[in-house]
């Protein structure tokens, strides 16, 4: 199992977010990948600062989205921030939410085939080839090709997906896949058509990273991690899908009123409002609590446990407990 490290504009301002990242590289994580929002902050500013700071750590962007910013974009963000890093870039095509790119007036209703098409734009440019013509959605009216030469023709380029067919997709086109496990019950929902996705393209399951994104909120005070875990269940808890909270026993129906109360300015009711059901959505806990859940993600065929989320009452020290006494024990 590897560990990524997922930082989301909840924990702090931009400086706060690349002490975090160096601080998971010194405690041996694996990866740290920002969130590719519309209207955050920029991760590829952030990436490129990690990189500055770093030496060892891989650094991603997830969710690149192939509406807002273009194949050609996508490709050259890749390529410099592998040239900065020294090798250690990645990144993640696809979506959070298809409402999320509705926001900047663009359907998302043709986003398998705007991101196949996107993956294999960037993946020729990065072999170096020139590209020119229909390609899915896209057509380039010029023979375009990147006007320098990448470290790697091949860096890692999964697929953020949601939804079987999407799930499919990044099984059958992707280094890997980015799927949301919240509730971490869910992998298995999550895992299987990214398996068979793969297995239709002919291609071997075990050798994709299947990197599962969990919410984590981890403490040696059990309560205190609970706490801290209540607004954000309370926020995004309403948008989790139908099947993926099906699987501890609820549904949308039961974050109806929290999000009437969130919509209404009222946050602290509607955390207040989070049952301890609702608290299964994350990996939450002492570190023994989430060494016996990541062992079920692991059995569940995630390779990659990505966490963000609050992280814990205290992120620096969430990320040291992960680091000292979580990791090793899956090293």
């Amino acid at each position: 199992m590897r560990f990524a490290l997922r930082l989301i504009q909840w924990l702090g301002p931009p400086e706060r977010l690349i002490e975090l990242a160096v601080l998971a590289e010194q405690e041996g994580w694996d990866a740290v990948w920002f969130p590719h929002d519309p209207f955050m902050f920029n991760t590829w500013a952030l990436t490129s600062a990690v990189a500055a700071r770093t030496s060892r750590i891989e650094i991603a962007s997830i969710a690149t989205n192939p509406y807002t910013t273009d194949p050609s974009e996508i490709a050259t963000f890749l390529a410099t921030l592998d040239l900065i890093s020294a090798g250690r870039a990645a990144i993640g095509i696809g979506l959070h939410t298809d409402v999320m790119v509705g926001w900047t007036g663009h359907d998302a209703s043709d986003r398998i085939e705007r991101t196949r098409a996107t993956v294999e734009i960037v993946r020729r440019l990065l072999r170096g080839e020139t590209v020119s013509g229909r390609i899915g959605p896209f057509e380039w009216q010029e023979e375009c090709f990147l006007r320098f030469t990448p470290l790697r023709s091949d860096p890692a380029v999964l697929v953020a997906a949601w939804d079987r067919d999407y799930l499919e997709l990044s099984g059958e086109i992707g280094d890997g896949s980015l799927p949301m496990i919240t509730p971490p019950e869910s992998a298995p929902l999550m895992v299987e058509p990214i398996v068979a996705g793969a297995e239709r393209a002919g291609r071997n399951p075990k050798e994709l990273e299947i990197s599962g994104c969990a919410w984590l909120s981890v403490s040696s005070e059990p309560a205190a991690a609970a706490a801290i875990l209540r607004p954000m269940a309370a926020y995004f808890g309403p948008y989790l899908e139908e099947a993926s909270l099906a699987t501890i026993g609820l549904s949308r129906a039961d974050f109806a009123p929290l999000r009437e109360l969130v919509n209404a300015g009222r946050l602290d009711e509607a955390s207040a409002a989070v049952t301890d059901d609702m608290l299964r959505l994350a990996i939450v806990g002492t570190p023994a609590d989430v060494v016996e859940q990541v062992e079920a993600l692991g059995e569940a065929g995630v390779t990659q446990l990505n966490l963000g989320g609050p992280l814990g009452p205290d992120p620096e020290q969430a990320i040291r407990l992960i680091g000292r006494e979580v990791i090793p024990r899956f090293r």
